[in-house]
């Protein structure tokens, strides 16, 4: 028998801490709503920031095949030496997901090398996600969009690198656009950005959602191979003398 995908949730885990609406909404952190979408073809572990070493140790990641990321408020106490961690088991293979407020945390700008930034909003608009790659993995089994009553608006320009793959387009009610589902590659590792997920709406409960978050799980999961070997290398063949 396949050995299971192994995914780690993490998240700041701030806000259901502090905020009424939000702990009504993720009783138990937005991580377990997102692992318990992910169904039980995965092993789900979680971290959160104020575990030690943010849950992110060396063991814990050696043991994970897919870095799922949620955070929003407290990017700045990310320690480096975690995030230099996490993007080393990257650029070696392992996957990374970064969901809505992520695209600012230190993982994401350090792999994507841009400040990141974009136009945001907080007015309870509609958001219909276009599907614009209808043949990628990462949306087997969605209909032409995905429509959410209510979300936080991003807006362009999204000052990320030009991405390996689009594959939805958000539009909002106030008429903005955003390119809300992006993949990147990064050494060995396959790193997806999707938009959805304001902590005072339900959107990780939403069945559409949690489905392309798990067809994403499975899209970054790592190619097993050898890591490359770099620096000086001694000829494959005999160099015949030069004269």
């Amino acid at each position: 028998m396949a050995q299971k995908l192994r995914v780690t949730v993490w998240n700041e885990f701030r806000h259901e801490n502090k905020n009424d609406l939000v702990r009504s909404i993720y009783p138990n952190g937005i991580h377990q709503a997102i692992g318990e979408g992910l169904g039980a073809e995965v092993e789900v572990a979680y971290a959160t920031l104020d575990e030690p070493e943010h849950g992110l140790t060396e063991q814990r990641l050696q043991n994970t095949d897919v870095l799922i990321w949620w955070g929003h408020t407290a990017h700045h106490e990310v320690q480096d030496e975690i995030v230099k961690r996490v993007h080393n088991r990257v650029l070696r293979g392992m996957g990374l997901i970064v969901l809505h407020s992520g695209h600012f945390s230190k993982i994401f700008k350090a792999l994507m090398g841009t400040s990141c930034d974009l136009k945001w909003r907080e007015a309870d608009d509609k958001e219909r996600l276009w599907v614009v790659s209808p043949g990628h993995p990462i949306v087997e089994g969605i209909g032409e969009y995905i429509e959410l009553p209510k979300e936080e608006m991003y807006g362009e320009h999204f000052d990320i690198p030009q991405p390996d793959e689009l594959i939805m387009v958000s539009w909002f009610e106030g008429g903005e656009v955003f390119r809300s589902a992006c993949t990147f590659h990064r050494g060995q590792g396959k790193i997806f950005y999707f938009r959805p997920g304001h902590e005072t709406y339900p959107t990780y409960y939403n069945e559409q959602i949690r489905r392309v978050i798990r067809n994403g799980v499975h899209w970054a999961a790592p190619t097993i191979r050898d890591y490359p070997t770099y620096g000086n290398h001694k000829p494959l063949e005999q160099i015949s003398a030069k004269e």
